[in-house]
């Protein structure tokens, strides 16, 4: 489905508008996404969730949002969620700017380093607010429990090892490779035992990112939000420079290209150094990257993708993953 195919005076619109108490002036045009129906008006932006995978998700990000209070992460103020005929719906301000994926392409190097440096800047400050060391998403909970997957991502190290167990429950999996990488996650599970779990967004790229002449006016879609050590951050934001064209911000678009990213992980750090200063941060890159692969090979529907992921988990076994050759 196209931009085009959604007007802005749909029903579903109308109807979530009335439900958060908002008026229906003004224009609002709409975007497509991988989950949601979007409306970005003049004031606010309006999202509608009808695939019913996300259990809880604006409920989830409300309730982060509202831990955002007082802090200096930019973001978009909540304004209302709930849950209606046409499916869960969240309501928020809109932000001035547009989207970091929409404008890299454009941005000449000086401008992007800004945004970069910025984004290291909020980060920062995303990483100090006060968390409940057990937040997690409820369809995450929900997933971890034995219910089906509808994402992959973001990594919970301490359910690492429970992959390992519900892999070795699909059919015509390796038992040496899973014995294998049963032993490589205990030996690296001490990597991560003085941690202290913060706030961290767990979906950062380049289409959850509003900037605005050259600085992020604001971080967006806490659907994934949790607390986990710091650097899980990175898990996203290296995977999105390494393996960009895997990240477009919907179905129908193409992501950026790679080689216009390589300078991102060097201006992250500069901006925010303490996120790249992890003892063995390479190794907990890697466990990061064990924890998604095995989530696919253990839960992914399609035959082929569990393949590839086992594939990948054997050559993480031998020391290699989706960063080799990316400079960070």
């Amino acid at each position: 489905m196209t931009d085009g195919d959604w007007r802005d005076d749909d029903p579903a619109l109308r109807r979530t508008l009335a439900a958060a108490g908002l008026s229906a002036t003004g224009r609002f045009v709409p975007k497509a996404g991988w989950v949601s129906r979007v409306w970005v008006g003049d004031e606010y932006v309006v999202r509608l969730n009808n695939n019913g995978q996300f259990r809880g998700a604006y409920r989830h990000e409300a309730a982060v949002v509202e831990l955002l209070a007082g802090s200096e992460v930019p973001h978009a103020q909540h304004l209302a969620h709930g849950d209606g005929p046409d499916g869960p719906w969240y309501v928020s301000e809109r932000l001035p700017g547009r989207t970091l994926y929409d404008a890299w392409p454009a941005a000449d190097s000086r401008t992007r380093q800004a945004m970069i440096e910025s984004l290291g800047a909020a980060l920062r400050a995303l990483h100090r607010v006060p968390v409940p060391a057990d937040l997690l998403p409820p369809w995450l909970v929900d997933a971890l429990a034995g219910k089906p997957w509808p994402a992959f991502h973001p990594p919970v190290v301490s359910a690492t090892l429970q992959q390992v167990e519900a892999a070795s429950r699909v059919p015509g999996h390796d038992s040496r490779l899973l014995a294998d990488v049963s032993d490589w996650i205990q030996e690296r599970l001490p990597l991560f035992a003085a941690d202290v779990p913060v706030l961290v967004h767990g979906d950062l790229h380049g289409s959850n990112v509003i900037v605005d002449h050259g600085r992020v006016s604001g971080l967006i879609d806490f659907a994934e939000a949790l607390a986990q050590p710091a650097d899980v951050e990175l898990d996203t934001i290296l995977r999105w420079c390494a393996r960009a064209r895997e990240f477009p911000p919907t179905p129908d678009e193409q992501g950026l290209d790679e080689t216009t990213l390589a300078e991102v992980p060097g201006w992250l750090r500069g901006a925010y150094p303490e996120l790249f200063e992890r003892e063995q941060l390479r190794e907990r890159s890697n466990f990061y990257d064990m924890y998604g692969e095995l989530a696919l090979y253990a839960h992914h529907p399609q035959a082929d993708i569990r393949e590839a992921a086992q594939y990948r988990i054997a050559r993480l076994l031998s020391g290699h993953n989706h960063l080799d050759g990316l400079t960070w």
